[in-house]
């Protein structure tokens, strides 16, 4: 019997390790031309390029960008995948400038699979802990001092 799951993470873990965390040559491989990125419940239509220049984008940021996946579940068209991200800041990111710190940040990321590619991607990441330790933001101090 077929395990549509067992597949479709294999493919997500396959995107992760051979496009996000290599290069883009074998991104149509993995990616649907209809793809989709939703953030804050809005959808944004990328296809193929869109997609590409994402990679690109974050890794022009993190040059050693590395995602390591801690977990996933599946279920039919649907992979979450507990993500381990690090890299080391080289460009500016969010406003803040160079810091040449390796960064860690933890994300759950909401991939669906149809016929074999990737048409959707989404997800939360943690970001205040890599923000407070490469200093983009502090803690204010207790109140009255």
């Amino acid at each position: 019997m077929y395990d549509l799951g067992v597949s479709n993470k294999l493919l997500v873990r396959r995107y992760y390790e051979e496009v996000v965390n290599t290069g883009v040559e074998s991104l149509a491989e993995f990616i649907s031309p209809q793809y989709v990125e939703v953030y804050n419940n809005q959808r944004y239509e990328m296809g193929l390029d869109g997609a590409r220049a994402h990679v690109l984008g974050v890794r022009s940021v993190f040059p050693d960008l590395y995602l390591t996946i801690e977990q996933q579940i599946a279920e039919g068209e649907w992979v979450v995948s507990c993500v381990t991200a690090t890299g080391t800041q080289q460009s500016d990111w969010l406003g803040m400038r160079p810091t040449g710190r390796l960064l860690e940040l933890g994300s759950i990321n909401l991939d669906r699979v149809v016929d074999g590619h990737i048409v959707e991607h989404g997800g939360v990441a943690n970001l205040f802990e890599p923000l407070l330790e490469a200093g983009a933001i502090r803690i204010a101090d207790a109140v009255g001092d």
